[in-house]
């Protein structure tokens, strides 16, 4: 079998398993996420790119995927590709400018995750919305979810510029300046993070509900990142669950 025969039959496959299945297998992430177009956009006097992938029929609503501190890899390319068989234009943006952590290199992350200025993540963040709410092939809802960092600059995002709903999974959610906000908030939260804990979480709600803003919290007996299929702390029940009850927020608020 050629090389190329080989990648449509792994294609073929990847399209048809369950994506705790595509992102736990380093391959058929690869191929998932090679399907994607890159584009790149003007933010803050710069050029910043991202991975689009879109679906079969459109006009459709639009996601904006943020990535966690290891960098737009091809499990969060594969996520977005997923959006897109599930019938949303997806853009995957990029916060490192191409750097990517290798698996596992928590020092390389943590020094891509620091360098980022929150100026420009913000303005980063701004104009991808703008780009998506534009897009000929989005209907002009939108709505950003991100991981861990993503976490938190997907409801840094909404604050920034009105989307139509966020998702934020274990991510920093100690904004205090939440009258921007325009649509829901939905929050995947683990009990054993010791990072975003319940004192942070709290707080953020006591201001949630002090603006009078609508949002949703989840606890799961987890650990940080127990969504991703490639650590050490994934919680498979968990993981499904939290995305049951992120498809069906998004269906709820952007439809689809």
């Amino acid at each position: 079998m050629n090389m190329i025969s080989r990648r449509h039959m792994v294609k073929g496959l990847a399209a048809g398993l369950p994506l705790a299945v595509v992102l736990a297998d380093p391959l058929l992430a690869r191929v998932a996420a090679g399907g994607l177009e890159t584009v790149t956009i003007p933010a803050a006097g710069r050029k910043v790119s991202g991975s689009l992938a879109l679906p079969a029929k459109a006009p459709a609503a639009a996601v904006l995927l943020i990535h966690e501190w290891w960098g737009l890899n091809d499990q969060i390319k594969s996520v977005a590709a997923e959006f897109a068989r599930l019938g949303y234009v997806a853009l995957a943006l990029d916060m490192y400018a191409g750097k990517v952590a290798a698996p596992g290199d928590r020092e390389a992350a943590r020094r891509y995750m620091n360098s980022v200025d929150p100026v420009q993540g913000t303005e980063t963040v701004k104009a991808w919305v703008k780009w998506l709410k534009a897009h000929e092939k989005v209907t002009g809802k939108v709505g950003t979810i991100g991981w861990c960092f993503g976490g938190g600059l997907s409801l840094d995002a909404s604050i920034a510029t009105p989307v139509d709903a966020t998702v934020v999974y274990y991510g920093r959610v100690d904004a205090d300046d939440l009258k921007a906000l325009k649509g829901p908030v939905l929050g995947h939260f683990a009990t054993g993070d010791q990072w975003i804990n319940q004192k942070m979480v709290s707080a953020f709600e006591a201001e949630m509900d002090k603006a009078g803003k609508a949002y949703k919290s989840h606890w799961y007996e987890a650990q940080h990142a127990f969504a991703n299929p490639t650590s050490a702390r994934y919680d498979k029940q968990d993981a499904k669950l939290a995305w049951q009850r992120t498809m069906a927020f998004f269906k709820e608020n952007l439809g689809g």
